[in-house]
């Protein structure tokens, strides 16, 4: 299965699209859509949307696994990062492709096997299980990578099977 990962942002989304099969998974591609700072939003976010577009035409994955928000202290940053998760999901739904989205904890629980896990300890794991000698770059694509590992875990394990 091909599973595209995404970590949404406004100046920075990461992509990481991985190949599994049941315990077994290999990194096929990875980067990042970037857009300027200090541009008109709008413009930012037809960039994303397009770009997006192309990457799933492009890459043709079987799913999509999308990191959900998480609203810390800046709630400014976090309405962009919404507004800009929203032009993905519209892509990814006209694409023809079902969502899955994850918080940031059931990442960590995926992968590392505790909700409360360091940024060392994902990148860690996520290098294990790609057998890769060190982490792709910019953070938003590892992250990406991370989460798009999080639904193979998730979706091959036996409790989804039984929910068939």
């Amino acid at each position: 299965m091909r599973i595209l990962g995404i970590d949404p942002g406004y100046g920075i989304t990461g992509f990481g699209l991985i190949e599994a099969d049941r315990s077994r998974f290999q990194l096929l591609r990875c980067g990042a859509i970037t857009t300027p700072p200090n541009t008109d939003f709008s413009w930012r976010l037809e960039v994303i949307y397009n770009d997006m577009t192309e990457l799933l035409r492009l890459t043709k994955p079987d799913a999509v696994a999308i990191e959900e928000l998480f609203f810390g202290q800046n709630v400014t940053t976090g309405i962009g990062v919404a507004q800009s998760r929203g032009v993905i999901l519209l892509a990814i739904r006209q694409a023809g492709l079902e969502v899955y989205s994850y918080k940031p904890m059931q990442v960590k629980q995926a992968l590392v096997g505790y909700g409360s896990a360091t940024k060392h300890q994902m990148q860690d794991m996520t290098k294990r299980l790609l057998h890769l000698t060190e982490m792709p770059k910019p953070d938003d694509a590892a992250d990406a990578i991370a989460i798009a590992l999080c639904h193979a875990r998730s979706s091959t394990s036996l409790l989804s099977q039984l929910q068939k």
